[in-house]
């Protein structure tokens, strides 16, 4: 069985620019000091999963406008309330031995003790912008992983049919809350009096 890769091995895998050159031989050696290692010593997305490393594609110009325009929503109206809202990259640790890169999170109280600097202990909102090459990620695997992670709320926010699925934490799994299309505004259970335009969001610029 092939060794997991050590720091210096990691430093050359940066350097090559080509994450996936060892990546396939060591897929399921990583430790998670390993994985953490990786992540400080490279601008890509990548993800962690009991040994296993997923590199994310690069967002759209597209996926980076509709997240800056719900980040930019979602600080206006949590900031002056005491909460915290950031954008990848940074990483969530869902458990031990398992990290993901949501599109935002947000703590209603920024001095929550989950809010840390390398990487956050949880959130009370994730969202997620569905990607086309891999849709099942965060419409199926993400929400199993948020919710293991007991994350009140979560969003999928869907560009591929234009829709915005609140998912709300009830006994350890998530359920529906509300899907809302276009011509309506979408609202979340946790922040009262936050609503966001369902078509603002898609056509955001």
């Amino acid at each position: 069985m092939t060794a997991p890769a050590s720091t210096g091995q990691l430093r050359m895998v940066r350097a090559a620019d080509s994450l996936d050159i060892d990546l396939d031989a060591l897929q399921g050696l990583w430790s998670e000091e390993q994985y953490l290692a990786l992540a400080r010593q490279t601008n890509r997305l990548i993800e962690f999963t009991d040994g296993v490393i997923e590199v994310l594609p690069m967002p759209t110009r597209k996926h980076q406008a509709i997240s800056l325009f719900l980040v930019l929503a979602l600080l206006a109206f949590v900031q002056p309330r005491g909460g915290a809202v950031f954008y990848a990259p940074l990483r969530l640790r869902v458990r031990p031995g398992a990290f993901r890169e949501p599109d935002i999170m947000l703590l209603c109280d920024a001095r929550d003790p989950r809010n840390q600097n390398e990487f956050w202990l949880g959130a009370d909102l994730v969202v997620e912008i569905v990607s086309p090459d891999h849709p099942e990620r965060d419409t199926v695997e993400k929400p199993r992983d948020y919710a293991q992670a007991g994350i009140p709320e979560y969003w999928i926010v869907n560009p591929l049919d234009e829709t915005i699925t609140v998912l709300a934490l009830e006994h350890d799994v998530y359920s529906t809350f509300g899907v809302f299309r276009r011509s309506e505004q979408a609202v979340p259970r946790l922040l009262d009096g936050f609503a966001v335009s369902v078509d603002a969001v898609f056509d955001a610029e």
